[in-house]
């Protein structure tokens, strides 16, 4: 079953656009972050800043500047915005209009979302009301996870756990890849008997790694995340049929088309997404719907976002089908100041609350994005 919701905000008609900037920043995180592909030791993030009638709203492009997460780059994303994507809004086009307008454009799901997200809050703010209302959803308080990078030792790996669990994360998730990963996670398992724990390989691994993997089976994990291949399906539907533990599926979901593939190949039973991948809040409201009727459970996947894409997710948590506790996190665990206010914070139950105000509900520091911005650009020729 393929449900495709229809959502009020794809009938508002998108204004005319006064300015249009493109702003790349660079945040240095408190910690490294890495992964069994790469360690980032900054968030690099391309910014778009739309303003129409004195309103401003910004959308954060979750691509890095390398391309070591998926093919796509900050580079290749603004070039993909200014040149195929910006040219196809219109004033007074409906917003549903455009995402149609944008499947001509093969692929870059993250230099779409990029201008859906600014173009969405543009319309909250311009309505006065919250990014979550004008998408059709009441509010709520959203679950925390944590995700935490390869560690050097079990015992570091141990120590930065005990940290999330002080914090009353719902959830944590661990990155493994080849020799990190069975005896650290019997290490945190063994010292936290009852936490929610999944971990995430980013596909370090094959098919020929079926039994290593089995033998995470008697840890209790919630998933294990992207196993195999970054652009696997297929396989990941071979290894399922070995592992009682559920697969989640990642990089290799790009929209709903790949997420009704790999529920009926069996490939997953829980779907991360992640907006800035699948190419938007649209897009990943149909996932998350598809998700809910067919018995999969769903979560939003995080990128290390600036205080702009991280509010985006939040957002997106009110959405029918989102159960799992996502990859939502306080602001400060990774950096020391952000561009945007109010920082993520936990309640003292572990919730974060959605921004107040219409749009994100967030206000852009002028003075913090200055001192980060490595570069800021006016399209030429605004809209």
């Amino acid at each position: 079953m393929t449900h495709r919701p229809s959502l009020a905000v794809e009938h508002e008609t998108i204004p005319r656009l006064d300015r249009i900037e493109f702003v790349t920043v660079s945040l240095p995180f408190l910690h490294p972050f890495g992964t069994s592909v790469h360690v980032w030791t900054c968030k690099e993030a391309l910014l778009l800043r739309l303003e129409a009638d004195g309103v401003v709203a910004w959308g954060e492009c979750v691509a890095d500047p390398d391309p070591f997460y998926l093919s796509e780059t900050t580079t290749t994303a603004r070039h993909i915005i200014e040149g195929f994507l910006l040219p196809l809004l219109e004033p007074g086009l409906p917003f549903g209009e455009l995402l149609e307008r944008f499947r001509a454009v093969r692929g870059h799901t993250m230099a779409k979302a990029t201008i859906e997200n600014a173009v969405v809050d543009l319309l909250a703010l311009r309505k006065g009301v919250p990014v979550h209302e004008a998408l059709g959803f009441p509010a709520r308080r959203i679950m925390s996870g944590l995700s935490i990078g390869l560690k050097d030792s079990p015992a570091e790996l141990v120590a930065a756990v005990q940290v999330a669990v002080d914090k009353r994360y719902h959830r944590v998730k661990m990155k493994v890849a080849k020799g990190r990963d069975v005896e650290y996670v019997r290490a945190v398992r063994e010292r936290f008997p009852d936490l929610p724990l999944m971990v995430d390989a980013n596909g370090d691994y094959t098919l020929a790694d079926a039994d290593r993997l089995r033998q995470l089976d008697e840890f209790g994990l919630m998933m294990i995340e992207q196993p195999l291949s970054y652009s696997d399906i297929y396989q990941h539907s071979k290894l399922q049929k070995r592992l009682a533990t559920p697969l989640c599926l990642d990089e290799s979901i790009l929209g709903l088309a790949d997420a009704v593939a790999a529920v009926e190949l069996g490939s997953c039973r829980v779907l991360n997404i992640k907006q800035g991948r699948v190419g938007g809040l649209v897009e990943s409201v149909r996932i998350a719907a598809y998700g809910a009727a067919n018995g999969i459970g769903v979560w939003s996947g995080g990128m290390d976002e600036t205080g702009i894409g991280r509010a985006v997710n939040i957002h997106l948590q009110t959405a029918d089908g989102f159960t799992i506790p996502g990859d939502t996190s306080e602001t400060a665990n990774y950096f020391a100041e952000d561009i945007a206010d109010p920082p993520v914070v936990l309640d003292e139950d572990g919730f974060i609350r959605i921004p107040p105000g219409p749009g994100l509900g967030i206000s852009i520091s002028p003075e913090r994005l200055a001192k980060y911005t490595l570069n800021r650009q006016a399209v030429q020729h605004p809209i």
